[in-house]
């Protein structure tokens, strides 16, 4: 019956790691509904960009405060759970501790788990009593009440109840602490377990020991519904980021293949389809749903983090408009869901559900609000671009349904008759040195 427990821990790991698996072939999936785009271009300053941004967190150091509580709490959670390796080899062949034979080491890797164990527990308290009693102004924006909110505070607490595990496992383990390596915190937490016997203290240690490893695998499974799937999305959606300069906006395909028709002298407009093109369906310009983005602009989505560094930082945000970088990214990837939610109920093909994330997620009005500045690009940590987003939306409103503003049909009226962007006729244009 000494073997039960090895069992049990398997089929936890085995279940924990698989519903893991079939939620990342899901994301997978959603990802690649968008449109292909081929990026293998510059691929040394990519990997620059992973190493500085995504493993550096070089952009969330702007702000010193956020920046190096993130900081303790990424390195801390990352490090902390290389003992995941002794958990499970533990768990599996009914052993305890199995790395201590490494001796002196060991106490060294378990000392500086406790401290960053410690570390982190203080690191979040700060950011919930940053979330929830100070209340910064970017986490009290309307698109953050309800689950976005509840979504935060969840992850907070996970990683509280996490370090709080390991360090009562370590400090109810008699021969760990009899042993002396490596107890560098948990030495002062055992004495308030004084009074129990040692029977008692192996229950506890036992017991926090279960919930510690249950905890990280529901914690991994709770990532592909959390905003926190950035911990894994971040460095791929770094790689992939835009590395061009920021004011350089992308040509579409489908806009390029019609004006190089259109200005090519031989072109014959009225010609038969090339065989097997008799049934493709004509190019949209722009985008007015999920679909009809990049999987770029997808997986940007799901990576978004909601920190709000981008709104912040938005012009149009500051000046009371209605838009909002980090509610774009939101919106985008709560449409993909409902897309993906849809296909998984119709057995992997999608069913038109009268919806789109123009209109019934993102409005005409947040569209035009944007300045096109890259404000919100060039704060973001993980190298987000919402005013990719912003512009392919756009894109389809005005060469698809010529929704585009009044002032700027003027624009383009003027542009197509008068060479400019002004009222005036093209021979009026120096009358201006004639004024005085």
């Amino acid at each position: 019956m000494d073997y039960i427990p090895n069992i049990l821990f398997a089929i936890v790991l085995i279940a924990g790691i698989g519903y893991f698996a079939s939620n990342v072939k899901k994301l997978i999936r959603n990802i690649k509904l968008g449109k292909a785009k081929d990026i293998n271009d510059n691929k040394s300053e990519r990997w620059k960009n992973v190493i500085m941004i995504a493993l550096g967190q070089s952009k969330m150091v702007k702000r010193p405060v956020s920046g190096f509580l993130h900081v303790i709490v990424y390195v801390g959670f990352v490090i902390i759970n290389i003992e995941m390796l002794e958990i499970i080899i533990d768990g599996l062949f009914g052993t305890h501790r199995i790395l201590s034979g490494l001796g002196g080491f060991y106490g060294v890797l378990i000392g500086s788990f406790e401290i960053l164990a410690t570390l982190v527990f203080v690191a979040v308290v700060v950011f919930w009593i940053r979330r929830n009693i100070i209340k910064i102004k970017r986490f009290m924006s309307a698109e953050m009440k309800g689950w976005p909110k509840s979504d935060g505070n969840i992850i907070l607490y996970f990683e509280m109840v996490l370090m709080a595990l390991f360090l009562i496992m370590n400090a109810t383990d008699v021969s760990f602490q009899n042993a002396g390596l490596g107890n560098v915190v948990s030495q002062y937490i055992a004495p308030l377990f004084s009074d129990f016997s040692e029977s008692t203290l192996h229950i506890i240690e036992r017991a926090a020991w279960w919930l510690h490893i249950i905890g990280i695998l529901i914690f991994l499974n709770y990532l592909y519904f959390s905003k926190h799937l950035h911990i894994l999305l971040a460095f791929p959606n770094t790689y992939y980021g835009k590395i061009n300069p920021k004011g350089q906006f992308d040509n579409d395909d489908a806009v390029t293949k019609e004006v190089m028709l259109m200005m090519d002298p031989d072109a014959d407009p009225f010609a038969a389809p090339e065989a097997g093109a008799e049934d493709e369906a004509p190019a949209k310009f722009g985008a007015s749903d999920v679909q009809d983005l990049s999987w770029i602009n997808l997986l940007n989505a799901y990576t978004c983090t909601e920190c709000g560094r981008c709104t912040s930082e938005c012009p149009a945000n500051l000046t009371g408009k209605k838009l909002s970088p980090r509610k774009i990214m939101m919106d985008t990837r709560d449409r993909l869901e409902e897309v993906g939610k849809n296909i998984d109920a119709n057995k992997g093909v999608f069913v038109d559900d009268g919806k789109q994330l123009l209109n019934d997620y993102i409005t005409k009005e947040e569209l035009w609000a944007c300045t096109s500045c890259n404000a919100c690009t060039e704060a973001c940590p993980v190298s987000i671009d919402p005013l990719n987003i912003i512009m392919e939306m756009r894109r389809y409103l005005v060469m698809e349904e010529s929704a585009a503003p009044m002032e700027l049909n003027n624009m383009m009226t003027n542009i197509e008759n008068n060479g400019a962007p002004w009222p005036y006729n093209q021979m009026d244009r120096l009358n201006w040195k004639d004024e005085n």
